[in-house]
């Protein structure tokens, strides 16, 4: 393992040093927190060992400015005798043990090999974790913040029910996680979960996915083909981006709903099914009936229960742990060997505003692990518009983060058309939107020729 010790004693340094040396750890040094504090932001260690009481910046100092920076070394702390409140302190705020001064030697060795072995578990119920998750196919939902606990919270509540689900939020903010969380913790459970988005199926052929069809349709219908509904019954349909549906499908659409059936394309006989249904949005539907765009009975029938779900610069605790968990993911998916992100790079990231949400800040780790050369995600590995200026607030003194969002959102569709040369297709794959929603937001903002 690679070790840091800090104390302010030079002589107690040497003597870790050479204890720690002799279990055949490489071992780093620091006189104070604020030391330690730079060279963990230049040098990845796996545990740091450090005393409570320095000079500069006292030890329960460096654990919480390390823990608020991400950091994920093991810390263990030293104490003097009787001053176990300190000691119990240091653990709350993120220390794994602590050793009392004047310790025996085989008391260090101790308290580190069992972190080591902590660490060994740690990493092997990641594994584990990780190989249940993608044998089951399913995402996992990270995330702390009282916004998104709330929001988990009504999802596990409603998904005993079978009422209708709106789920609402910007793109890339986990909305087919969340429901595919709710089909798990269901009745519906052992039953199919089948996703569409309306947005990315052409309008010709939408319909039929929906619905299916008879053979002899029309052209090229050479057999029978069951729709998404039938092939959900018993279990859950979750139509994403529900708000890019054509007005004529929201008809057909709300008929299913109210009288449990479907028709296929071209059929004299309706099928009964039985689907609980999901959908979402990253539109203001309010907005869009107002227009005639979406239809107001159809929107009372699937908005039963509401979830929304916050963007990810609404809850900045989340952006460490979220990171974290798609460094281990990618780490594995790719065999890469990247251990930790720096707190460099990790202010950088706590910093940005994340227009993408999650998904955007999921494809920057990927990024980053991919261009990290040693074991250290640093700010250089980060895509460029994350150290941009653009991350930073801008000057102005408008606080509505809905127009601050949708001047952001302005911006990065303007310079999408410029990249692609005015290709909407290819413009829409770099925004990650569907080529319809794109067309919606080219209208609104008035970007068109």
């Amino acid at each position: 393992m690679r070790i840091l010790v800090v104390d302010d004693e030079p002589g107690l340094r040497q003597t870790l040093t050479r204890i720690l040396g002799a279990e055949g750890h490489t071992t780093l040094t620091a006189a104070d927190g604020q030391e330690a504090l730079a060279r963990l932001e230049t040098e990845p260690v796996d545990l740091v060992l450090c005393d409570l009481r320095m000079p500069k910046m006292s030890g329960l100092e460096l654990i919480e400015k390390y823990a608020a920076g991400g950091g994920r070394a093991i810390i263990i702390a030293m104490s003097a005798y009787g001053d176990s409140d300190t000691a119990i302190a240091a653990m709350q705020k993120g220390a794994y043990d602590y050793v009392p001064k004047p310790f025996r030697a085989d008391e260090v060795v101790l308290a580190v090999r069992k972190a080591a072995e902590r660490e060994k578990l740690r990493q092997r119920v990641d594994t584990l974790e990780g190989e249940l998750r993608a044998a089951r196919g399913d995402g996992e939902i990270v995330g702390g913040s009282p916004s998104m606990r709330a929001a988990l919270e009504v999802a596990r509540k409603v998904a005993r029910h079978p009422s209708a689900v709106l789920l609402t939020g910007e793109s890339g903010t986990g909305k087919e996680l969340v429901a595919r969380l709710i089909h798990r913790s269901s009745p519906r459970a052992q039953e199919a979960f089948i996703a569409v988005n309306c947005g990315a199926i052409p309008e010709s052929l939408l319909e039929t996915e929906l619905f299916g069809h008879a053979k002899g349709a029309f052209t090229g219908a050479s057999h029978e083909k069951a729709g998404l509904f039938e092939e959900a019954h018993g279990g859950t349909l979750f139509l994403d981006e529900i708000g890019d549906l054509p007005v004529a499908l929201q008809v057909k659409l709300l008929r299913a709903l109210q009288e449990g059936e479907v028709r296929r394309v071209g059929a004299n006989a309706s099928t009964k099914v039985d689907v609980r249904l999901i959908t979402a949005t990253n539109r203001d539907l309010a907005k869009d009936i107002a227009s005639g765009r979406f239809r107001g009975d159809l929107y009372y029938r699937i908005n039963v229960v509401t979830i929304k779900l916050p963007p990810l610069r609404e809850r900045p605790q989340d952006i460490a742990e979220l990171a974290l968990h798609f460094l281990r993911r990618y780490n594995e998916r790719l065999g890469l060997g990247v251990e930790s992100i720096s707190p460099a790079a990790m202010r950088r990231l706590a910093e940005y505003a994340w227009p993408g949400n999650v998904r955007e800040l999921e494809n920057v780790i990927e990024r980053a692990l991919v261009l990290a050369q040693g074991r250290t995600i640093e700010p250089e590995h980060l895509a460029e518009f994350v150290s941009a200026s653009e991350r930073q607030a801008p000057a102005t003194d408008d606080l509505s983060i809905k127009r601050q969002t949708e001047e952001l959102e302005r911006r990065l569709i303007r310079r999408a058309l410029e990249q692609t040369r005015g290709n909407r297709t290819r413009a829409a794959q770099l925004l990650e939107l569907s080529h319809r929603a794109l067309l919606y937001k080219i209208r609104d903002y008035q970007l068109g020729d």
